[in-house]
């Protein structure tokens, strides 16, 4: 396939330039748009007789590059960090709340059930019950769809979705024969089988397992796989650096300018306040190409600055039917209309999710590329962004792969990702979701669009896509 791609898309790149121009014209698009502050008029996605399901509020803590401020925490702390932020943002009685579910990826074993115990350190009640998803970076859009389900079949109607991902401490295990020769040490019953036992291990045994960003079913690292969907698509280095460069810039001016207003401060204990997030770190084309390849070496394009970084941070968002958000007062910030999930092959469309999943969600809601106002995409690899982009302006990749009949059409970029990404902001795996829809539902109000789109791929070659609605004004 990838030859094959490689051939076919070549005369169809995405012009390197709007990166760079992007950067500086992005944010006044956004200051001319507030301008206008009334909402397109258009459809609206309501339909009879199908009950209306609202983002009321969302929040997170500030992510922050795994190692730094939070690193003598668990994954718990954060997540009740972002519950209890959610419970002072809309100081929504705590016994109102009928469900909790958060995401995860890489989980620690002593709260497995992170959402039960983010829950009950948040000061919960003991009687609502909360579970965890996992469905590695789209898991917090599960968590929030699940929710969403809850709402639309009536057994709840006030729901608090999240995500958590803490990489400054993951589960680092035994290697296998060692683990085996400790569970039979714990069987043991005498001395002589116990001493038989020590004596059995190797000092190969004492190697730990570190746990790695790769596919189970092929054994390739993300990043490496990214490299090769980059190659695959004809996306060159400097395209990557440049949208790489575009992301921290433009995340940059969104945090001077005060508009991630979903990040809330944060106490850690035994240390400062944090206010912020502390990976957006706008550098120069000059400084980004000295970087070596980070995967394929030595000819491979995907680097440390093109490509996210380890990430500790939690997200919480409190999703209500329309009906009971309006009865205790709330003023809705957006409708979650349609969803849609996507899964393809996990080997050479791994990060092909939002190319997949936009038509399909689109189609669903009746609506087109044009009558989308703002796109958030999840920015894995910008080498992933990229390729995706070519993908999707690609009749041949439509036909080929997506048996469609034409192409599915590129995002605007003066529409796209205009306050950083993942790249610039950061991404826990399991809490990057909450932080994309509520971005969409944050600029839906500043620019006075009706419809975004969240699009995001994930591991195992999956993906998710959400059409969301502006609420009037």
């Amino acid at each position: 396939m990838a030859s094959m791609l490689l051939n076919s898309l070549r005369n169809c790149p995405v012009c390197p330039a709007w990166a760079v121009q992007s950067a500086a014209r992005s944010l006044s698009t956004t200051v001319q748009l507030q301008a206008q502050v009334q909402t397109k008029s258009k459809k609206t996605l309501a339909r009879p007789n199908v009950k209306n399901i609202v983002l009321v509020e969302g929040v997170r803590t500030p992510f922050l590059l795994s190692g730094t401020t939070y690193s003598d925490l668990m994954p718990h702390d954060l997540a009740r960090a972002a519950l209890q932020g959610l419970l002072h943002r809309t100081a929504i009685p705590k016994d109102v709340v009928d469900y909790i579910i958060y995401g995860t990826v890489i989980q620690e074993v002593k709260t497995s059930n992170v959402a039960r115990e983010a829950a009950l350190g948040a000061g919960f009640s003991d009687k609502i019950p909360s579970h965890t998803v996992t469905m590695a970076c789209i898991s917090s859009n599960q968590a929030m769809t699940s929710a969403v389900g809850l709402i639309a079949a009536g057994q709840c109607d006030a729901v608090v979705a999240g995500g958590v991902e803490f990489m400054s401490d993951v589960p680092i295990r035994h290697s296998r024969k060692m683990r085996k020769t400790m569970l039979s040490l714990n069987k043991a019953k005498t001395l002589g089988q116990r001493l038989s036992l020590l004596g059995s291990i190797r000092l190969a045994h004492l190697s730990p397992e570190l746990p790695a960003v790769a596919e189970f079913s092929t054994s390739e690292t993300m990043g490496h796989s990214a490299d090769r969907l980059a190659a695959a698509f004809g996306v060159s280095r400097v395209e990557q650096d440049e949208f790489a460069l575009r992301s921290h810039s433009l995340a940059k001016k969104a945090q001077d300018a005060g508009l991630l207003q979903d990040v809330i401060s944060f106490k850690v204990p035994g240390r400062d306040i944090v206010s912020q997030d502390n990976g957006i770190r706008p550098s120069s084309m000059e400084q980004m190409a000295k970087l070596k390849p980070a995967f394929i070496k030595p000819h491979g394009t995907v680097t440390a600055a093109n490509s996210s970084f380890l990430t500790d941070g939690a997200s919480a968002v409190l999703i209500m039917s329309e009906e009971k958000a309006l009865a205790m007062g709330y003023k809705p910030k957006a409708y979650l209309r349609d969803f849609v999930y996507v899964s393809q092959d996990p080997k050479d469309q791994l990060l092909l999710g939002p190319t997949y999943g936009t038509p399909k969600v689109l189609e669903r809601a009746g609506l087109t590329m044009s009558d989308i106002d703002v796109f958030e995409f999840h920015e894995a690899f910008a080498g992933q962004i990229m390729a995706n982009l070519k993908a999707m302006d690609s009749d041949w990749f439509a036909q080929t792969y997506m048996g469609r009949k034409s192409k599915v059409g590129t995002p605007p970029m003066d529409k796209f990702n205009l306050w950083g990404g993942s790249l610039s902001l950061g991404h826990p795996f399991g809490a990057t979701g909450c932080r994309l829809v509520t971005t969409v539902a944050h600029r839906l109000q500043k620019e006075g669009g009706q419809y975004g789109l969240v699009a995001a791929c994930a591991a195992g070659g999956q993906g998710h896509a959400m059409v969301i609605e502006a609420y009037p004004k």
